[in-house]
């Protein structure tokens, strides 16, 4: 790759490129934005907004026209070589006579990496990688670990009180944060392919784990996935209505055959996982979603749940919402059940925290530090 020439107004133009790429729901595709600039004048700008529809680069040539010729675009990801629902954006960029391109970094998709470059360089335009890297592979954490390991990036939610319950005594949950914080939660559902829980959310809460974004059209519909070892589940819960959304059942052979099959017969699927103690396996169903192409995983618990996905180190990231209250209790659920550690000293630390104001509400996002480093974000 060419050596980069960083300046100021770089930096800017690429900012704002990311800027436009966070306003997409991509999943499993990654999130891009594009910037086209002629004479330090911006003359189009474009971002991916959902799976299948035009590329970021496609908008910007589409808004730029004819001032796309001898302009500079700032891209946060290697424009595209190859075929897929939309046409190759480096062919696009070639036609419309663009003639240099920054791109924040490389696509790690096998089918790309570092194709879209060699044929922009061979078309006679110049390419510079590297501006603004590091935001970039964050922005794209889940498209990049996937595409890098083959493994889906898992993210646990949960929403709690200042003294950590996600509900009361009595099981009651709704609700503990306010609507701005369940806001950033349905956006945390859009940007996963998959939203998963525990059977004991799903008797419980009686969820529907879809997407609810009001400003959104066509709010994306992702893949809920319940893990239920003796499938427990009630044929007349809401997440069985495959008409919001598909549905997807981790059960073990202990599951009653008759259920499944009447399951089945509705367009739920049920899917047979090894067992661990009698429990489904959570790395065997993390190997079954990858292999249908699920990249990112949603946990909303409950606590034991996301207990036993940090017991088996696959989590990669942590979102917690925080809401300004105590409900207390000894026998009030947590966010993290199970046996927890022995001391202190063996606590699972965190790296990249960061904490924000949403409402009245707060979030902390943080990536898990493993022993030895495995399981942080490929950002970190």
């Amino acid at each position: 790759m060419a050596n980069m020439v960083r300046t100021p107004l770089e930096e800017i133009f690429m900012r704002r490129a990311l800027a436009l790429a966070r306003r997409g729901y991509t999943a499993p595709n990654p999130m891009v934005g594009a910037v086209l600039v002629k004479d330090g004048h911006v003359v189009g700008e474009g971002y991916h907004r959902r799976a299948g529809a035009p590329h970021a680069e496609v908008e910007a040539l589409r808004q730029a026209g004819e001032r796309a010729r001898g302009a500079t675009l700032y891209v946060n990801l290697e424009p595209c070589s190859h075929w897929g629902r939309t046409p190759p954006c480096a062919d696009a960029l070639i036609e419309a006579g663009v003639r240099c391109v920054y791109a924040a970094m490389q696509d790690p998709n096998p089918l790309v990496a570092g194709k879209g470059f060699e044929k922009l360089r061979a078309a006679g335009i110049e390419v510079q990688v590297g501006v603004l890297a590091e935001q970039a592979r964050q922005l794209n954490e889940i498209f990049v670990k996937y595409h890098t390991t083959g493994m889906p990036f898992v993210t646990v939610k949960a929403a709690m009180s200042l003294d950590g319950k996600i509900a009361s005594h009595t099981g009651d949950s709704k609700w503990i944060t306010d609507e701005p914080a369940r806001r950033v939660a349905h956006r945390l559902r859009a940007r996963h392919d998959a939203v998963m829980v525990g059977i004991g959310t799903v008797l419980q809460d009686d969820p529907l784990l879809t997407v609810r974004l009001p400003r959104l059209k066509e709010p994306p519909r992702r893949l809920r996935v319940i893990v239920d070892s003796r499938l427990r589940c009630p044929e007349k819960a809401q997440v069985l209505c495959v008409e919001d959304s598909p549905t997807l059942i981790a059960t073990t052979e202990a599951a009653p055959r008759d259920k499944i099959v009447r399951l089945r017969e509705r367009g739920v699927e049920v899917e047979i996982v090894p067992a661990v103690s009698g429990r489904v396996d959570l790395h065997a169903l993390m190997q079954v979603l990858a292999q249908r192409g699920v990249t990112g995983v949603l946990c909303e618990g409950g606590g034991t749940l996301i207990a036993s996905l940090l017991a088996h180190r696959l989590v990669d990231k942590v979102v917690f919402f925080y809401a300004p209250c105590i409900i207390g209790g000894r026998d009030a659920l947590t966010a993290v059940e199970g046996e927890g550690c022995a001391s202190v000293k063996h606590c699972l630390r965190l790296a990249g925290v960061y904490w924000r104001k949403v409402g009245r509400d707060r979030v902390v996002e943080a990536y898990p530090l493993w022993e030895g480093g495995e399981g942080c974000s490929p950002a970190l």
